[in-house]
């Protein structure tokens, strides 16, 4: 591992070498070794977050190295050569192919990965359902009308909430976008829905809490998700539904939207019981925090190839 002394990371980071000491003395940075009275920083380290900019938010001890990791590597990114606009619409229609297998996956829906690509190109796949295209067109549609109410800076609203809905719910007319009027039960779940006269006021005060809070937003997205799944305010499509508010509200402050994998479905049911359980919501946190981590070091990649 190649090294850099403070005043070397100091110019590179352009910040004083007063900082950077001070960094390294509180152990802000990782991997750091000292030669005598020298401090050896691994060159590859990201800038720390400045945390004067963090300081309105309130973040817990156990999260403040994670999300400091996130920040750094997302000013690490924006620094970067910006990617033509063909690559980027290369790289966003390779991630949302791989989105809409996944959250479609986590709900039941059989189409592979590559027949999912074939059916937003098109294509009609031999002896699966219609039902199964839609959901996969369904879900493509609705990330990209989210993509234009990110662009208009939209705030979250339950108008816009059923607007995605409705795409997301294409094959079922008659439930698209209308909150659910019966009660449900999830199977294994660990909570009971509200009733249904309940739903409208719940999403109400999600909504205005939600604009309210005070909390770092990736901890803000976890919570919403969690309590949006918790009212299930549809009769279905809750689960694709919620993922896509989920990514439009990293997307709402600078981050980039992310996957949470089929593979990764059981330790996302898991986070949810440990909030009706345990009343806990850092097993959530920390799986947006991990998959966010994980986007943007895949970013951070491909810009400094």
């Amino acid at each position: 591992m190649a090294y850099k002394t403070v005043t070397e990371m100091a110019q590179l980071w352009g910040i004083s070498t007063r900082r950077v000491r001070l960094l390294c003395e509180t152990g802000k940075l990782r991997r750091t070794k000292r030669d005598g009275s020298r401090w050896l920083i691994p060159e590859e380290t990201l800038k720390p977050v400045d945390g004067r900019k963090l300081r309105h938010m309130a973040i817990p001890v156990d999260f403040a190295e994670l999300f400091g990791t996130i920040e750094a590597i997302k000013m690490e990114v924006a620094k970067r050569r910006p990617l033509t606009s063909g690559e980027v619409r290369r790289l966003r229609d390779a991630f949302l192919v791989e989105y809409t297998y996944s959250s479609n996956a986590i709900e039941g829906n059989t189409l592979t990965l590559q027949e999912t690509a074939l059916v937003l190109e098109g294509v009609t796949i031999d002896k699966k359902p219609l039902k199964e295209h839609l959901e996969a067109i369904g879900h493509r549609d609705a990330f990209c009308y989210l993509e234009q109410i990110i662009k208009r800076k939209e705030p979250l609203s339950e108008r816009f909430i059923k607007e995605l809905h409705s795409l997301v719910l294409m094959d079922r007319p008659e439930d698209k976008g209308t909150y659910r009027r019966i009660p449900v039960r999830i199977l294994s779940a660990a909570h009971t829905p509200p009733q249904p006269y309940l739903v409208g006021p719940e999403m109400e005060r999600l909504i205005r809490e939600t604009a309210a809070s005070k909390v770092h937003p990736i901890e803000a997205v976890a919570r919403f998700h969690i309590d949006f799944e918790t009212v299930h305010p549809f009769i279905d499509g809750n689960g694709r539904t919620g993922r896509l508010l989920m990514n439009f509200m990293l997307m709402q402050n600078g981050y980039p939207p992310i996957n949470i994998k089929f593979a990764d479905r059981r330790r996302y049911y898991e986070a949810f019981t440990a909030y009706h359980q345990d009343d806990s919501a850092t097993p959530m946190i920390r799986l947006i925090a991990d998959n966010l981590c994980e986007r943007l070091n895949e970013n951070l990649a491909i810009l400094v190839r």
